[in-house]
């Protein structure tokens, strides 16, 4: 077999594995009560309680912090995130959590901020400029 065949056939294979392990980690969207009944990672979509305690302590405890958060369909549940306290966390408009339901507990292990825009008042004033 010739030299050239082997390396395409050998980066036919290692391109199909890294699409198979790729698409393992594709979680569906939902809310509390859809992670409530899921076996597998789900993301869910809400707002911080800003009215309810974050409890992180770096010298304790470093890559662990919980919250509360409210879904889109108004639940509102402690979570728990297995990962250090993101920079501008209280500042954040939406949040997205991957994880699982653990008793009455969403643990998390990835999340993703959307946070205000710097950029937002410049935009009002063009708008009313308008």
């Amino acid at each position: 077999m010739k030299k050239s065949y082997i390396i395409a056939l050998v980066l036919i294979i290692t391109s199909v594995v890294i699409f198979i392990n790729a698409s393992k980690d594709v979680s569906t969207y939902g809310d509390f009560k859809m992670a409530e009944k899921a076996n597998d990672k789900i993301k869910i979509v809400g707002l911080l309680s800003k009215d309810k305690p974050i409890e992180y302590d770096p010298e304790v405890s470093p890559n662990e912090m919980s919250f509360y958060l409210k879904d889109q369909n108004g639940t509102e549940k402690k979570v728990q995130l297995l990962k250090a306290k993101p920079q501008g966390f209280e500042m954040s408009e939406q949040i997205v959590l991957t994880g699982k339901m653990m008793d009455d507990t969403f643990v998390a292990s990835e999340i993703l901020m959307k946070c205000p825009s710097k950029y937002k008042n410049e935009e009002i004033a063009l708008k009313s400029q308008s």
